[in-house]
This record gives C-alpha cells, sequence and structure tokens, in this order.
C-alpha cells in the first residue's frame, strides 16, 4: 500500500498593516520666494514648490503654450522667455530644472 502523505497546514497569511499616511516632505512644503522674473508669471507671493508648478502650468494652459505636436515642449511667450532662460521653447522636465533657478 502507498503510504499516506500527511497534511500539512499552510500558516494563515499574515494580515498587511494598514497603509500608513503618506506624509508630505517638508522641502516641497517650504515656502520659497520667486524672483522678478518668475514673479511676472506665478506672483510675488512667497510659496511652496508645489504651488509654484501648479501656478506655472495653469499659466501655460490659459495661454496655450504647449506644443501642439510634441506636448512635453512647451513653447515660451515673453514672460516664460525670461524665466527659461531665453530659450523659445524646453521640455516640461527641463522647465523645472530651470524654474528652481528663480527660487529662493
Amino acid at each position: 500500500m502507498a503510504a499516506k502523505k500527511k497534511a500539512t497546514k499552510k500558516p494563515a497569511a499574515k494580515k498587511k498593516k494598514a497603509a500608513a499616511k503618506r506624509k508630505p516632505n517638508a522641502a516641497f512644503m517650504k515656502a520659497m520666494q520667486p524672483s522678478a522674473a518668475l514673479g511676472a508669471v506665478i506672483g510675488n507671493s512667497a510659496m511652496p514648490r508645489t504651488e509654484v508648478t501648479k501656478k506655472i502650468w495653469a499659466y501655460i494652459k490659459k495661454h496655450g503654450l504647449q506644443d501642439s505636436k510634441n506636448r512635453r515642449n512647451i513653447n515660451a511667450d515673453e514672460k516664460l522667455k525670461d524665466v527659461f532662460g531665453g530659450k523659445k521653447q524646453v521640455s516640461m522636465f527641463e522647465m523645472t530644472k530651470l524654474v528652481n533657478k528663480h527660487l529662493k
């Protein structure tokens, strides 16, 4: 006769801990003062980096500055050209680097 296999009990699946609420990074929430060139686009009051990015995108959308063929590129108008260091067109990833130089 064939030997009977012992039934192995699997341990009960451990319950996952409730996902901890994500805390915002303090560096992003610190109020930064925009330069005069950036202030012409978003306003001169101090605000966190997250708000600066939101206001720049609102300005871009309002004035239709996103490139129609390649949506990742931003076409600069006169105000943004000062912020972008004189460039006529920048990518959205390069934009954050250039805007960073205008925050203190």
